[in-house]
């Protein structure tokens, strides 16, 4: 299989745990058809469903398109197989290579974190930005990083991979910190993803943070200091990102950014943890939502010629 230079559209595909999402973009950018269906149980399945959602795109739109998958997890590149994927079905299968075998032609994928800051970056939040972190910071806690328009992998293809990074300048009643499904302890997904911020709230049954902020709004103390604890938090995360890689933007992705006290205050923290004597990093609400995955994921292949 060789790529082809006659595709009409890109089409990305937004691989979950609990939906796959595929969307065909325009060369220009502009989305042309959007579909969604629940994840099939199994490995087999979930192929067969992808190309079966590629088919019915190309079929409602007439030609056809490039393809670029969206993933948990990566490919990796020892072995060729998913490894790191939270839908655990995924791991240890040659996926990249058994789906365009199944669909017939070539295709790329990356890492869903790497997807969603690279739509932000293409013509989002961090649009005409030269490097841009992109964090995803919902059920659990991911990141990309964009540099002159391209995903940066990493020798290892896990470049991005901020949540399971430990939780920086912990304070005494931080540690140990809670035992990450990773198998290390106090991993940042375990302290700023939503279910960490649900459970400092309420306890360690709590899932739903949505409407934490609503409840600090009307004066509850709890939940004002879980989400004084959470911003700190998130704050001291992202600061080892400016000192490491100094990005143009941070966008922030995922249910959390939602929460528009962490656009106020994060500017006043920040300050307190890079090591810098000026700290103006914008960070920023994602532009395209819940479709920053399945457009980041088209835009693995250059746009057709016009």
């Amino acid at each position: 299989m060789t790529d082809s230079p006659t595709y009409d559209y890109r089409i990305g595909i937004d691989l979950g745990g609990t939906k796959i999402e595929t969307a065909a973009l325009a060369p220009d950018g502009n989305l042309r058809l959007r579909h969604r269906i629940p994840t099939p149980h199994g490995y087999d399945a979930t192929v067969a469903a992808m190309v079966d959602l590629v088919r019915g795109l190309e079929s409602q739109l007439g030609g056809s398109g490039s393809v670029g998958v969206g993933m948990p997890g990566v490919i990796s590149p020892a072995t060729g197989l998913v490894k790191n994927a939270n839908s655990v079905a995924l791991n240890g299968h040659p996926l990249d290579r058994d789906f365009a075998s199944a669909l017939g032609r070539d295709v790329r994928m990356e890492n869903d974190a790497n997807c969603f800051a690279l739509s932000e970056a293409a013509d989002g939040a961090g649009a005409g930005q030269r490097c841009v972190f992109g964090v995803i910071i919902g059920t659990g806690c991911g990141g990309g990083i964009i540099v002159d328009g391209r995903v940066l992998s990493g020798r290892h293809r896990i470049a991005g991979e901020w949540g399971h990074t430990p939780l920086p300048w912990p304070r005494p009643d931080e540690l140990p910190g809670a035992h990450c499904w990773c198998g290390l302890y106090n991993c940042l997904e375990t302290r700023i993803s939503g279910t960490a911020l649900a459970k400092d709230c309420d306890g360690p049954d709590a899932r739903d943070a949505s409407g934490i902020p609503a409840r600090a709004a009307a004066g509850e103390e709890r939940a004002a200091a879980a989400l004084a604890r959470h911003v700190d938090r998130l704050a001291r995360g992202l600061a080892v990102v400016i000192d490491v890689i100094d990005p143009d933007v941070i966008v922030l992705g995922g249910g959390l950014s939602n929460m528009d006290h962490l656009y106020a205050e994060l500017p006043g923290l920040l300050p307190k943890y890079v090591f810098s004597d000026l700290v103006q990093t914008p960070v920023v609400k994602n532009m395209h939502g819940d479709s920053s995955g399945v457009r980041g994921a088209a835009w693995l292949w250059p746009a057709p010629a016009a």
